[in-house]
């Protein structure tokens, strides 16, 4: 399995930015993408995911300003991150779950900084 993160930089608050992931390497169906990312010092969280069928969920801190999408021929997903606060400043990890046995895969990890 590989999954390849693209998208991170340095952006000024008000920003935007668009973080993508292509997996490959899976030969059972995924289930589920997503983006989680962690701060110094604080736990790895949860941005966003998308099913399979379509179904988002998002964390309420970056609702209305985030938008994940997918592209199921591509095995690819896409975060579209608006409005850009410092605190959004952090590593973005790519997560895919796939299979019956719902296994999971993590990138390595792109960084984000916004700057005030």
């Amino acid at each position: 399995v590989q999954l390849v993160e693209s998208g991170g930089g340095l952006v000024q608050a008000g920003g935007s930015l668009r973080l993508s992931c292509a997996a490959s390497g899976i030969i059972f169906s995924i289930n589920t993408m997503g983006w989680y990312r962690q701060s110094p010092g604080k736990q790895r969280e949860l941005v966003a995911t998308i099913a399979i069928g379509g179904t988002t969920n998002y964390a309420d801190s970056v609702k209305g300003r985030f938008a994940i999408s997918g592209d199921k021929d591509k095995h690819t997903v896409y975060l579209q991150m608006n409005s850009l606060k410092p605190e959004d400043t952090a590593v973005y990890y790519c997560k895919v779950e796939y299979g019956p046995g719902r296994s999971d895969y993590w990138g390595q990890g792109t960084q984000v900084t916004v700057s005030s």
